[in-house]
């Protein structure tokens, strides 16, 4: 009765999805073959502790009856023999239940990360780093803990209950009846006490979230640096101290809550073997049960309201893991919207042409990419899903390259983010020579389109291995040959660890020259057959700008590219000139033509190109 309304539906946790524990049921079923064996041994070991009050109560009956001293010796043989046995079984009990529980966290991890990498980018551009990463390790960890201590736990106390009530009850019914009058005391309260700890839980997650979210932006290299320029120190303190002070008072409320819950339960556990003594030292003087009965039945009763204490707890640790499953399972059921297709082609080989066929675009509204939870708000906004492309058209052939220019937000870079498909088009197509991006596998996508942007990031790791990041096969001599062509080969062999040297986060350990250079290599290194380049040489300076545009050029040489320009040299040397105004295609034409039309390219270019110096 205690368990199955431990576990009754009305006693979950506010806001508990139904469904949870099929849910969790069909995750473990890989280790089901493990569980079995995990719970035959916790069964075993449930029926060991029932066994030896029994032998001592025997124990007891040969003293007081004069017995043989070889009994006596053989039933303490016996003890000794049980306690022993059980000692090996909780040593394998326990390998088996880290098996289970280690296998989980991997499995749930896994499934998270795997299933994190399918999102859209418009679902990092909204979640909270620390709210995803907390999923990734407190969460999956308090789902782990269900497989391991909990279920242990939850078997053996169970087992032990039921076989100590039915001993019990064969040995003196009286006294079993007694003991179980103050059973309603520990039922009552459990039922309780699981909603208030999971709310109490989830609260805690929560905070614990937001506070790894501020930690990882602010302990980065630019998060730091706004901090550092623009910041208040003390502000942001107060606000972390805030978030930790609630977590700390939920600490102590959850201790507190635990601890009076489990004291009250020690001492109704006290008080009924202060009855079963005094009406088992009755029925003995009297002669109605014998002096070892009534030493068996006390120490069964500890076998009882033990269990039972356990169990109290249990359901508490239950309703906690079934919040950190929910939690898991909540990333997981967001869709990746952007998938591959079960029976994907790879883009033909040879030159390849983008195709821009009546391109209607809009980002996703919230609700499709993200979650409430994962952005630190009480409700998803309502903004999104407002068309931003309006039938945008164009090719770009083979070797051509195609420059993009426009006013700021007119719709540039969500052009050239939709060809590597980190988007997917509303309506009408993009195709790679003739093939819809949508019918690609994404290995092939990768392999032939290659990005640069305008904060070309870097991973914390050294030279060598950014490099490599698109292409791990690369020999050393076409690591040094990228470098060259990058125009960095020289500073690379100047550091002291050379290609060894550790970038730092984001390659904060570079100057912004240096740092999009290195991008740059990584690109050539990768060798793909179409290259975006999103205003990929805005950070660098005159004299590195030109080593960079003599290296794109080497790079972009029979090679599709689409550029988003903010330099005359890439608008000179572009085979096509689309302007950009409100995610629309308003002209489109050769540098020259542009000009002598007087149009909208020739404002720009009077505005933001005319002045600047013409390209070596």
């Amino acid at each position: 009765m205690f368990m199955r309304g431990a576990m009754h539906a009305s006693d979950a946790p506010k806001g508990l999805r139904k469904g949870t524990l099929r849910r969790v049921y069909q995750f473990a079923g890989p280790h089901r073959g493990k569980l079995v064996v995990f719970l035959l041994l916790t069964m075993v070991s449930a029926v060991l502790a029932v066994t030896t009050p029994l032998l001592a109560g025997r124990v007891v009956d040969v003293i007081v009856g004069g017995g043989a001293v070889s009994v006596v010796v053989w039933l303490a043989l016996a003890i000794a023999g049980v306690a022993i046995l059980d000692s090996g079984l909780g040593l394998v009990e326990r390998w088996q239940s880290s098996r289970i529980g280690e296998g989980l966290i991997y499995d749930l991890r896994r499934a998270v990360f795997g299933h994190v990498q399918r999102m859209p980018v418009a679902f990092f551009t909204r979640t909270r780093t620390g709210a995803l990463v907390s999923r990734l390790n407190n969460d999956v960890m308090g789902a782990q803990r269900a497989f391991t201590s909990t279920l242990a736990g939850l078997v053996t106390n169970v087992i032990q209950l039921v076989l100590s009530v039915g001993v019990m009850l064969t040995l003196s019914w009286q006294v079993t009846v007694l003991a179980l009058v103050l059973l309603p005391i520990f039922v009552l309260p459990a039922r309780r006490m699981g909603r208030r700890m999971a709310d109490l839980q989830r609260e805690s997650a929560g905070l614990n979230a937001s506070m790894t979210t501020q930690m990882t932006e602010r302990f980065s290299a630019p998060g730091a640096t706004l901090v550092k320029l623009f910041g208040h120190p003390r502000a942001e303190l107060a606000d972390f101290s805030d978030r930790a002070l609630r977590v700390r008072d939920i600490g102590i409320r959850s201790a507190m809550l635990t601890r009076w819950f489990m004291t009250s339960l020690t001492l109704v556990s006290a008080l009924a073997q202060a009855l079963v003594y005094g009406l088992g030292g009755y029925l003995a003087i009297t002669g109605a049960l014998a002096p070892g009965t009534v030493v068996a039945l006390a120490l069964l009763l500890t076998r009882l309201y033990t269990p039972l204490t356990a169990l109290a707890n249990v359901r508490v640790d239950i309703m906690t893991a079934l919040v950190s499953f929910e939690r898991v399972f909540e990333v997981l059921d967001l869709h990746p919207m952007i998938e591959e297709k079960p029976d994907p082609v790879p883009v033909p080989q040879g030159g390849v042409s983008v195709e821009f066929e009546n391109v209607h675009f809009s980002y996703p509204p919230p609700e499709k990419v993200s979650l409430a939870s994962l952005e630190d708000v009480a409700v998803l906004d309502k903004r999104g899903g407002e068309e931003v492309l309006h039938g945008v058209s164009f090719r770009a052939g083979p070797g051509e390259m195609v420059a993009l220019v426009g006013s700021s937000g007119a719709g540039k870079s969500t052009i050239a983010s939709l060809v590597p498909r980190l988007y997917d088009v509303d309506s009408g197509m993009i195709r790679l020579s003739g093939t819809d991006v949508r019918d690609l596998s994404f290995d092939s996508l990768r392999e032939t389109v290659g990005v640069v942007t305008q904060d070309g990031h870097l991973f914390h790791d050294t030279i060598r291995a950014n490099l490599l990041y698109p292409r791990p096969s690369a020999s050393e001599e076409e690591l040094w040959e990228a470098l060259t062509r990058a125009r960095l080969a020289g500073l690379v062999r100047s550091l002291p660890d050379g290609l060894d040297t550790v970038v730092g986060e984001r390659g904060y350990r570079l100057s912004g020259g240096e740092r999009q250079r290195l991008t740059i290599a990584r690109l050539l290194l990768a060798q793909p057959r179409v290259v975006i380049l999103d205003e990929a040489t805005a950070h660098l300076d005159s004299e590195s700008e030109v080593a960079v545009q003599e290296a794109l050029a080497d790079a972009l040489a029979d090679r599709t590219a689409i550029v988003i320009a903010h330099r005359l040299s890439t608008i000179r040397a572009a085979s096509q000139i689309l302007v950009v105004e409100s995610g629309e295609v308003v002209e489109r034409g050769t540098h020259g033509a542009l000009l002598e039309a007087g149009g909208r390219y020739a404002d720009l270019y009077r505005t933001q190109f005319a002045n600047q110096p013409a390209a070596a």
